[in-house]
């Protein structure tokens, strides 16, 4: 759908000065930074309260980082205080069960995920840090990729069944360390304030692609580098390159014992597990808290065919296995 200008531009310094005062609001020693869409914007607003804000940027050694070439320029453009941690196997299988234990769920993508934002609270830990600030629920709050293609309609009802019960690995984990998250776009006025903006204005086209984030992107556009506040979506296991973690650990087992494990999981447990790393995380949630089944008991809500968790969702997700749709 083109706009008019004369439909949004009023809007542009509204939505500015909305993300500074959220940013200024929580503050914080530092930022773990993508230079995705939300974390350019909040590092653009925030070093104009701490020009030395630590930013850090999480990178697998073993996969392909997209967020790298956009980091490097975003770090140039604002003279950042930026660190990039190359993290490689030893600190995966490390962490895995801390993660685990900090989240009770082995969900693999949301494992896959919280991997690089744990190990960089730890390391901003070891430097002090007790409070660090991320770009959650931006996504949420403008809408995901695959959401592209649901009518006005549709878009508008997902968009309530999420924010209902939407949460973020961040904050658990940073609890689990000692330490604070405090994400601006979660500001209760910067929700208010997005919650009621029409789809046309969150997911629109530019340059004949279609983008989300539209009218936080156009309200930047003029003041961060064009390619990088129009950069493609990169779900975070893309842009920290551990998407790759998907297959990473195939060779840790052998078909024939991985079926032979997957089976006797599910004549025990009643589990389906889906992957040799859905097994990885499994064993650990397994070996700290037991069956999902009696961790999530039946409490009213929806079971889980493939780990008998029992959820009260209306998005037909499971969020300790990962299953969809249950």
């Amino acid at each position: 759908m083109t706009l008019n200008p004369k439909d949004y531009e009023s809007l542009l310094p509204e939505i500015r000065t909305l993300v500074n005062k959220s940013v200024q609001k929580n503050m914080t020693d530092a930022m773990l930074f993508s230079a995705g869409t939300d974390t350019q914007i909040l590092a653009y607003e925030a070093v104009k309260y701490d020009p030395k804000i630590k930013a850090l940027t999480m990178a697998f050694k073993h996969g392909k980082p997209k967020d790298a070439e956009y980091v490097k320029k975003m770090v140039a453009f604002l003279n950042l205080n930026q660190e990039t941690h190359t993290f490689g196997r030893e600190e995966v299988i490390n962490n895995a069960p801390k993660i685990i234990k900090a989240l009770k769920k082995f969900d693999p993508m949301e494992i896959r995920n919280s991997i690089p934002v744990y190990i960089g609270l730890t390391i901003l830990k070891k430097k002090g840090v007790k409070t660090v600030s991320t770009g959650d629920a931006l996504d949420e709050l403008f809408g995901y990729p695959w959401q592209f293609h649901l009518s006005e309609e549709e878009f508008k009802q997902k968009q309530i069944e999420m924010w209902a019960e939407m949460g973020f690995s961040s904050k658990p984990m940073a609890e689990s360390l000692g330490m604070t998250i405090k994400a601006p776009f979660l500001d209760p006025e910067f929700m208010e304030y997005a919650k009621k903006l029409p789809i046309k204005l969150k997911i629109n086209m530019h340059n004949g692609i279609k983008y989300g984030k539209w009218i936080m992107r156009k309200a930047y556009e003029d003041l961060i580098p064009t390619d990088v506040i129009w950069r493609p979506k990169a779900p975070l296991e893309a842009g920290t390159g551990t998407e790759v973690l998907r297959t990473f650990f195939n060779e840790e087992i052998t078909d024939a014992e991985f079926e032979k494990t997957k089976e006797q999981i599910l004549q025990e447990d009643d589990v389906r597990i889906q992957d040799k790393e859905q097994l990885l995380y499994y064993k650990s949630f397994k070996q700290t808290f037991g069956k999902p089944s009696e961790v999530y008991p039946d409490n009213g809500g929806i079971e889980c065919p493939f780990c008998k968790s029992h959820l009260k969702t209306k998005i037909k997700f499971c969020k300790i296995c990962g299953a969809y749709p249950i």
